[in-house]
């Protein structure tokens, strides 16, 4: 948990100098909710919060909107820490990924809100200007600077921005052990397939390939999320299948569905049959008769 939050330090910090106050109005009420939330749970069995509980927090306040209203991150991270983790007997023990859980229940419940609320970055947030969201503006058949995208300068949650220090942070995850290299190659080449294939079929609602990987939040989500070590499996082979399905899920929900992002949905649907599939490659005991 250590290494992932080392890992988040560099993004969390462009986050602070795109949008200033906004990232610190949100953190305080999340880390403040979250962390409350466990503690408030666990003292009910006599253990202490968790630092995964830290985690969760960063990853749920940096999947957020920058004007995302205060109460409905509130409502998000609580929803999350308590319904997606402590309700199946805390750490170590969640089926879901809570991040996900709280990000995918405000998403639903406030549509709105969870897809208006977007800048472009401006030096803390000084200078940043509402904008739609990369994806938005593909829909609308109008180009994007690939530059600006990599780099981080275009609207959408905060964390998803900066693709070179995502990309740098999986090596390092990948590099220490931390995350599963088969998760993240699995979800990337399973996702990039089918985008390609709905691009090669010329299916109306897909989205430049390349476009698709740089504009969106499948890459924040595929390294950070997508490798929870509790909510994945343990099986080197069910990594495989477990990577593919979030891959498939996301690029399905993504094109045909209303929402405009589904990556989250995708690993929610991973962590649904993570537990299943490790069942499936598991050798079976031998039992003395």
């Amino acid at each position: 948990m250590r290494r992932v939050i080392y890992s988040l330090i560099p993004i969390y910090a462009f986050a602070f100098w795109a949008y200033g106050w906004h990232l610190l109005v949100l953190s305080l009420v999340v880390f403040a909710g979250g962390i409350f939330s466990e503690y408030m749970m666990e003292r009910r069995q006599k253990k202490k919060v968790s630092e995964a509980v830290l985690v969760t927090c960063m990853l749920f306040t940096l999947s957020l909107p920058p004007l995302t209203p205060w109460w409905i991150a509130l409502i998000g991270i609580l929803f999350g820490v308590i319904i997606g983790k402590e309700a199946y007997g805390g750490f170590g023990r969640n089926v879901f990924n809570p991040a996900i859980v709280g990000r995918l229940f405000v998403y639903i419940a406030f549509p709105g809100e969870m897809t208006a609320r977007f800048l472009v970055p401006g030096g803390f947030g000084s200078n940043a200007i509402t904008s739609a969201t990369p994806l938005s503006i593909l829909r609308e058949g109008e180009t994007l600077s690939i530059w600006n995208t990599f780099i981080g300068n275009r609207a959408g949650a905060m964390g998803e921005g900066p693709i070179l220090l995502i990309l740098l942070a999986a090596i390092y995850l990948m590099y220490t052990k931390t995350a599963s290299w088969r998760i993240i190659l699995s979800t990337l080449a399973s996702s990039f397939a089918l985008i390609l294939a709905l691009d090669i079929f010329g299916v109306a609602r897909a989205l430049p390939v390349f476009h698709s990987f740089i504009s969106g939040s499948i890459l924040f989500v595929m390294v950070f999320m997508a490798t929870d070590p509790v909510s994945a499996p343990k099986k080197p082979q069910a990594q495989w299948l477990y990577g593919m399905i979030i891959g498939v899920s996301s690029v399905l929900v993504r094109t045909f569905s209303l929402f405009p992002e589904g990556t989250s949905f995708g690993v929610l649907i991973g962590n649904t049959f993570a537990s299943l599939i490790d069942l499936k490659f598991s050798k079976p005991k031998k039992v003395n008769s």
